[in-house]
């Protein structure tokens, strides 16, 4: 989600018409070739709650970014399992649940209780309403622990309890280990607990998540969520010895209502021929994936931008992070202004007046150059057009889908390369051996 507090609510209710999917077995996908904005395309009943879970961007980054997670756990490589592990199916969550994370289908419990959980790379715990819950969604399935036969909670002075953020143990050691966290402009109280975890077929017992007790806010994924972050809470932590600590997903258009998309564990099964840039660590922001980006190309030719606008800085948390929970990609700013000019001078069209916080729009047939992010270690990652440009739904009128940071403060160095930027991509995680990889793969349906 973003870094810059955007009126996508009005916005995004413009922009909702589907564009059709591009398909390639390589990096290199698109030509420059022509869009023509739809114009008439009715309004889904849909697009209002995704412009709403969407302005909630700017929360919930300020909150990931400034989150006590603890160091990781471990720097061992794990042994993991030699044989592939069925891959889980995910669906973008907009048209399911009205919000701007993928979802995968989650067994909870024995006999397993089903949820539609959130699957978010850039946090650690897991967390899912409870029954009783204060403030959850009422309308929404949620967990009962007292249906589960292998439920147990987790006591204060646990090692688990020690891990997550601002634990609570008025009663001392032994009893019920509580935390509060905030999740984008929501808050919560919740109470630590173990029981049997399965996506798809692949089954975890004791999984340490948190069960809800009380909701203050409305951003909080209404089935719950699964952290896929570095942290030592994080289901990649917890998992290990499994999987690897290796995970790859494949994302559908986020217009999509299909589960068609992938979430693959472990390192069997993962593409053999992926191009891979290092994985960076920030100790001071552990659980986000920084990558090295060392360019970006418009077209053909390689914007101009100054490398300390890109350089990593494990200090003040400056350099870019891959991110599934941001719909559009946030770029500090003078990176944003610099593509932004260059893919204008591209173009060769006069610009239409901004719409929202977007502001390289055409409401005439332009041809859309390629945008291409290069990485360190020859990796360059092109996105065709479905993946630069979001396209009205009444208005003809087309934008680049992407928007600049803000110009000060704690993150205005941070790049953040979104959702929408990823689908229809392999994004290979590999901690273990310290890198991040990228190959098309279309998972639209």
């Amino acid at each position: 989600m973003s870094l810059l507090a955007l009126p996508l609510l009005a916005f995004l209710s413009i922009f909702l018409t589907p564009t059709t999917a591009v398909s390639s077995s390589t990096l290199q996908l698109a030509r420059s070739h022509s869009v023509t904005p739809n114009a008439g395309a009715p309004l889904s009943a849909w697009a209002a709650s995704v412009a709403a879970q969407s302005a909630a961007d700017t929360a919930r980054i300020v909150s990931m970014l400034t989150s006590g997670a603890g160091p990781l756990t471990t720097r061992a490589k794990p042994k993991p399992k030699n044989r592939a592990n069925p891959p889980v199916p995910i669906a973008p969550g907009r048209q399911i649940l009205s919000i701007p994370n993928y979802i995968a289908r989650a067994g909870l419990g024995t006999p397993a209780q089903t949820l539609l959980v959130a699957i978010d790379p850039s946090n650690d715990a897991a967390w899912v309403p409870c029954s009783a819950c204060a403030g959850c969604a009422a309308s929404s399935p949620s967990f009962s622990p007292t249906q589960s036969s292998t439920y147990r909670t987790v006591p204060c002075g646990s090692p688990q309890c020690a891990q997550v953020p601002s634990p609570s143990c008025p009663a001392g050691v032994g009893s019920s280990c509580g935390f509060n966290l905030t999740y984008a402009a929501s808050t919560f109280q919740a109470v630590l607990g173990q029981d049997s975890l399965a996506l798809e077929n692949n089954v975890v017992v004791s999984y340490t998540f948190g069960c809800l007790r009380v909701v203050r806010g409305n951003s909080v994924p209404p089935q719950g969520l699964l952290g896929f972050g570095r942290g030592p809470l994080s289901f990649l932590s917890q998992t290990k010895d499994t999987y690897g600590s290796v995970f790859s997903y494949c994302l559908p258009n986020y217009r999509s209502s299909n589960f068609s998309g992938t979430l693959k564990l472990g390192p069997i099964g993962q593409p053999k021929r992926i191009k891979t840039t290092p994985l960076l660590y920030n100790p001071h922001r552990p659980s986000l994936y920084y990558v090295n980006m060392i360019g970006i190309r418009v077209g053909s030719k390689v914007v101009q931008v100054p490398q300390s606008a890109l350089a990593f800085n494990p200090v003040t948390g400056s350099g870019t992070i891959i991110d599934a929970g941001t719909m559009f990609t946030r770029l500090a700013a003078p990176v944003y202004a610099a593509v932004r000019d260059a893919f204008r001078g591209r173009v060769r069209t006069p610009v239409a007046p901004p719409l929202g916080g977007f502001d390289t729009c055409y409401n005439v047939t332009v041809s859309v150059p390629t945008v291409t992010f290069m990485f360190a270690g020859a990796v360059a990652v092109t996105l065709p057009e479905e993946n630069v440009m979001i396209h009205s739904s009444s208005g003809g009128v087309a934008c680049l889908a992407m928007a600049a940071g803000p110009s000060d403060g704690v993150n205005a160095a941070l790049n953040v390369l979104a959702s929408m930027q990823q689908q229809n991509q392999r994004v290979l995680f590999d901690v273990a051996n310290g890198r991040v990889g990228f190959s098309r793969e279309l998972c639209t349906a």
